[in-house]
């Protein structure tokens, strides 16, 4: 189990932190395509957010870690299914995969769909990173834990 900080001082300033981080996160994921950034390093900034408050604010007692390891596990597929379902809607569309000109979304013209494609592949990717980074924050802490039984 990660244990909360002992100091006020770092929970309060994570309580005030976490949410600027996360909103950095979405805005450098929604204009990846337009500027440096994208859905990598928005996954690792709201990561690290998840990260944050895990130091912060620890996992709780009881089953809490169990649960937030495997709540983490379950959306890097996530992330994963979205990122492979937007380049099979392309594959089905006739092109290449993630080639967005031929997503299949009725009802758009072509710049709407390429735009579309790009956002939800960097949501993807974005999610699947920040999970990730969540997933081995966790396995690391699980290694620590069973160092520390040993010794």
């Amino acid at each position: 189990m990660i244990h909360p900080h002992d100091s006020p001082i770092v929970r309060h300033l994570s309580r005030v932190l976490i949410p600027f981080l996360q909103l950095f996160a979405v805005y450098v994921v929604v204009h990846g395509q337009y500027s440096p950034g994208g859905g990598f390093v928005g996954g690792v900034v709201f990561g690290t957010s998840l990260i944050l408050g895990l130091l912060a604010f620890g996992t709780g007692q009881g089953q809490g870690q169990g649960l937030a390891h495997t709540v983490a596990f379950r959306w890097e597929g996530v992330g994963l299914l979205l990122l492979a379902g937007v380049g099979t809607l392309c594959l089905i569309g006739g092109a290449e995969f993630l080639n967005y000109h031929a997503l299949l979304l009725p009802g758009m013209e072509a710049s709407a769909r390429r735009w579309t494609g790009i956002l939800l592949a960097q949501i993807g990717v974005g999610i699947d990173v920040a999970a990730t980074a969540v997933a081995i924050f966790f396995s690391l802490s699980l290694f620590n834990e069973r160092d520390d039984d040993h010794a």
